[in-house]
């Protein structure tokens, strides 16, 4: 990979992180981390959270994403 190569990567990768903080940020990724599947046990003031699905719809993405770019 090439210093050109390099910079656009390091660009592209900012650009998502920006639209990801905006989205949030608007509440359009409320659903995350409440899907069904992702563990949630609170008893008194102990709280413990999986968040199971939640990282593994993540995974699948970075996967397709990266296979993408890979591939």
């Amino acid at each position: 990979m090439n210093q050109h190569s390099a910079g656009l990567a390091i660009i592209f990768a900012g650009a998502v992180v920006v639209v990801i903080g905006l989205l949030v940020w608007f509440g359009a990724l409320r659903w995350f981390g409440s899907l069904p599947g992702d563990i949630r046990i609170e008893r008194g003031s102990a709280r413990f959270y999986l968040p199971l699905v939640s990282m593994l719809l993540v995974s699948v993405v970075f996967g397709i994403v990266w296979a993408f770019f890979l591939g």
